[in-house]
C-alpha cells in the first residue's frame, strides 16, 4: 500500500481553532491522537534521522545530530529524552555521531550488524549490556526489536566501515557496511541504504518487502551521486524517496534538483520528497 506524507505545523492548526469557533475541542482532541497513530520521521541533515511509531517507540538512525549543517544540533541532542534504539549502517564517525553519548544518557539499545556493535563497545565505550545478541545481527538477518513494533532487516551496502577512537588511534574493523529495511508495525516500510555505490542487487531489496519510502544517498564522492541514485530509486521502486547525505561538506556537491532531474529522465514515477533539516513529517497509519 502506498503510504502518503502529511506536514502539519501546530501554528497552522491553531488558526483554523481560532478562526473557527465551531472546532471543539473534542475535535482537536482526536486530530491530536490521530497525529500520535502515526510514523513520524525527522531529518537532522547528513544521514541523522529520527522515528517515533505509532506505538511511540523512538528510534535514531546514524545519530551525528551535532553535524555542521544542523545549527540547532546541540540544543537538540541535550533535549533527547527518550530513545529506544540506535540504528546504525556502518561505523564512519559521520554516522556514528553522537551515538554513544546517546546511549549512555537514555539506555538506548544498539542494533547494527555484530562487527560493529563489538566494535563500538570495544572501542567507543558503548554500553555492553545494550547491544547484545538481541539487537544486533548480520547481513540478511532480522531483529524484531521492541517487543515487535520494529523488525530490522540488514542488507548489503558497498562502502568502507572502521571505527575510530581518536585522531591519533588508527581504525579498527568494523565489519561489512549495511543498508537497513525498517519495518514498522502499522506503518511504514523504510528502506535506508546508508552509505553506497550503485549495484544491481539493489533491486533485490524490494523482492521481500514492498518499500514504502527509500532514503538514499546523493552527495557523490563518497557514495552514489544523482545519477546513479536515480537508478537506484528505479531499481527498488518505492513510493517515495527522501533525498540525503548531501551539502554537508563541500565535497558532496550532488543536489536534489539534479536527482530530481535524474529521476524524470528515468520516467521514474517514485514521489520525490526533499526534507529541510530539522523537519518533522507524517506518514499515515495503514488500513
Amino acid at each position: 500500500m502506498a503510504v502518503g506524507i502529511v506536514v502539519i505545523h501546530m501554528s497552522i492548526l491553531a488558526r483554523v481553532c481560532l478562526a473557527n469557533k465551531r472546532f471543539a475541542p473534542n475535535d482537536v482532541f482526536a486530530f491530536v491522537i490521530t497525529m500520535a497513530s502515526q510514523t513520524q520521521l525527522t531529518w537532522y541533515g547528513h544521514a541523522a534521522f529520527k522515528l517515533v511509531t505509532p506505538a511511540g517507540n523512538v528510534l535514531l538512525i546514524d545519530p551525528w545530530l551535532t553535524n555542521p549543517v544542523f545549527e540547532n544540533g546541540k540544543d537538540e541532542l541535550a533535549a533527547l529524552k527518550r530513545v529506544d534504539a540506535i540504528l546504525l549502517t556502518h561505523g564512519h564517525g559521520d554516522h556514528v555521531g553522537d551515538a554513544v553519548e546517546i546511549g549512555k544518557r537514555t539506555g538506548a539499545k544498539l542494533s547494527s550488524n555484530y562487527d560493529l556493535a563489538e566494535a563500538m563497545k570495544l572501542v567507543l565505550g558503548y554500553p555492553a549490556k545494550q547491544a547484545d545478541n538481541d539487537t544486533t545481527g548480520h547481513m540478511g538477518g532480522q531483529l524484531n526489536l521492541l517487543n515487535g513494533d520494529v523488525s530490522v532487516c540488514f542488507v548489503p551496502a558497498f562502502h568502507g566501515s572502521a571505527v575510530v577512537k581518536d585522531d591519533k588511534s588508527p581504525p579498527v574493523y568494523a565489519g561489512n557496511p549495511t543498508g537497513l529495511v525498517i519495518a514498522i508495525r502499522n506503518g511504514p516500510t523504510i528502506y535506508d541504504t546508508g552509505d553506497t555505490a550503485f549495484f544491481s542487487d539493489i533491486a533485490r531489496v524490494s523482492d521481500y518487502n514492498k518499500i514504502d519510502i527509500m532514503l538514499v544517498c546523493i552527495g557523490d564522492h563518497f557514495t552514489m551521486g544523482p545519477i546513479r541514485a536515480a537508478d537506484a530509486v528505479k531499481a527498488v521502486n518505492p513510493g517515495s524517496v527522501i533525498p540525503m547525505h548531501y551539502g554537508t561538506f563541500p565535497v558532496l556537491t550532488g543536489t536534489p534538483e539534479a536527482f530530481d532531474r535524474e529521476l524524470k529522465d528515468r520516467g521514474v514515477k517514485t514521489k520525490l520528497r526533499v526534507m529541510k533539516i530539522g523537519e518533522t513529517i507524517t506518514f499515515p497509519e495503514h488500513d
